[in-house]
């Protein structure tokens, strides 16, 4: 079973000022997109363990998504050292996610 989205939301600031690569997952957990693409995420994140990744829960009112024009979900971020380098909105395919993860692993 896949970790539950957060339903605590870090700071934009502290998102910014975060260090290395990581993963930002917005969705929420009764998301039928969102349970879809866990199994995707989940695979992908095991070959990155180095690779932090925080799943926050979105909705009306919660501003670290609007923050980063969040509009569907799931929407992934990946970050290094609190910059955004790639965004997949509902990804439906592993290899994608593993690149995106690869490119924030590397830089």
């Amino acid at each position: 079973m896949p970790a539950p989205y957060a339903a605590e939301q870090p700071s934009r600031s502290d998102i910014d000022a975060l260090a290395g690569a990581a993963v930002l997952e917005f969705g929420t957990d009764w998301c039928g997109y969102c349970r879809a693409a866990q199994p995707l995420v989940v695979a992908a994140m095991a070959e990155h363990p180095q690779v932090r990744h925080l799943k926050v829960e979105d909705g009306p009112g919660r501003s670290l998504g609007r923050s980063f024009g969040v509009k569907l979900w799931p929407t992934l971020i990946f970050l290094r050292d609190g910059r955004e380098v790639a965004r997949l909105v509902r990804p439906g395919d592993r290899a994608a996610i593993g690149l995106a993860l690869t490119q924030i692993a590397a830089a």
